[in-house]
C-alpha cells in the first residue's frame, strides 16, 4: 500500500522529574532530509536520533523537535562568572542603561547547565524510545493518507483507461469518414475535368492517411503504462515508488500528446484532452507519494 509523505507524531514522558517531549513532522521531499532540533543541554545527540528516523522513513523532509525540562533536584544551573562579569562591564560603560539581575541571568552563556555524561546517556535512551513512538505515529498517519491517495489515483487511472477504449473504438470510424470525404472531394474535382475516380488511387490515399494517423502504438504503450502504474500502487512497495510513479506519469502524458498530434479527429481530440487532464491530476498527486 502506498504511503503519503505528510504526517505528524509525538510522544512525551517524565523520568525522575525530567520532562521529555518529542514531535516529528514530515512533509514532501525528493529525498530524505532530517532536521533535529535539540535544547542546549542535549546538543550532540542528533546523529543517534536521525538514525532512528532514517530506519523508519525513507523519503520526505522530516523535522524532529525535542523539548526538555529538568525539574529534578539536579536541575540547578551554575553561573558563568566570567561571562557575567563581561556583560556587567560592557553595560556599565553605557550611560543611562540599567539592568536587573534577572535579565542578566537570561543573557546567553551566563547560566551553564552541567549535564553529566550519565545523564546524557539516560536522556538519549529515553529520546530513542520516544522517537520510535513518534515515528510509528507518523507512519500510521502517512499510511492513512496513502489510502486516500490510492483511491484518488485509481479513479483517475480508470478514467484514462475508459477514454482510451473510446479512442480505440473511434479509429475505424475516423478512417471511414476520411475515405468518404476524400472520395467526395475527388469526385467533385475530377467531375469538373470529366474524369472518374480510380479505386486504386482512393485506396492509396486512405492508406497513407491511416498510416500517418495510426496511434495503435501509442495506445498500446499507454495501456502498458496504466498497467504498470496500477501494479505499483496496488502492492506493498519494498522501497519508495513516488519518483517511479512520477516518471510513468510523464510517459503517459507523452503518449497522450502524440495521440493528439497524430489524429486530428475532433472526437478523438476530446478524449485526448480528458486523458491529459486526468494525467495532470495524477502528476499532482504522485508528488505526495513516498
Amino acid at each position: 500500500m502506498i504511503r503519503s509523505m505528510t504526517g505528524f507524531g509525538s510522544a512525551s514522558s517524565i523520568v525522575d522529574g525530567r520532562h521529555f517531549s518529542l514531535e516529528i513532522r514530515s512533509l514532501n521531499g525528493k529525498h530524505l532530509k532530517c532536521h533535529v532540533r535539540l535544547p542546549e543541554e542535549l546538543v550532540g545527540l542528533e546523529p543517534e536520533l536521525e538514525s532512528i528516523v532514517s530506519a523508519e522513513i525513507q523519503r520526505g523532509t522530516v523535522t524532529m523537535t525535542v523539548r526538555f525540562q529538568d525539574r529534578s533536584s539536579h536541575a540547578a544551573a551554575e553561573i558563568n562568572n566570567e561571562a557575567l562579569a563581561s556583560y556587567i562591564k560592557q553595560i556599565s560603560g553605557i550611560d543611562g542603561v540599567h539592568i536587573d539581575a534577572g535579565t542578566l541571568l537570561q543573557l546567553p552563556g551566563v547560566l551553564v547547565h552541567n549535564t553529566g555524561e550519565d545523564a546524557r546517556v539516560e536522556a538519549l535512551n529515553e529520546l530513542k524510545q520516544l522517537a520510535n513512538e513518534a515515528c510509528s505515529a507518523v507512519i500510521t498517519m502517512r499510511s492513512e493518507e496513502g489510502k486516500s491517495l490510492l483511491s484518488d489515483l485509481m479513479e483517475h487511472v480508470d478514467r484514462i483507461a475508459g477514454e482510451v477504449v473510446h479512442v480505440e473504438a473511434r479509429i475505424p470510424e475516423v478512417n471511414k469518414l476520411f475515405s468518404e470525404r476524400l472520395k467526395s472531394r475527388m469526385s467533385s474535382m475530377l467531375g469538373e475535368l470529366g474524369a472518374e475516380i480510380r479505386e486504386e488511387d482512393l485506396i492509396r490515399e486512405v492508406a497513407i492517411f491511416a498510416e500517418k494517423s495510426d496511434i495503435a502504438e501509442e495506445v498500446s504503450r499507454l495501456h502498458g503504462h496504466l498497467d504498470q502504474f496500477k501494479e505499483l500502487i496496488s502492492v506493498e512497495p519494498a522501497s519508495p515508488i513516488g519518483r517511479t510513479l512520477d516518471f510513468i506519469t510523464q510517459e503517459m502524458l507523452r503518449e497522450a500528446n502524440t495521440m493528439g498530434s497524430k489524429c486530428l479527429d475532433p472526437v478523438v481530440s476530446k478524449h485526448v484532452v480528458s486523458i491529459k487532464g486526468a494525467v495532470d491530476r495524477i502528476k499532482e498527486q504522485v508528488q505526495n507519494v513516498e
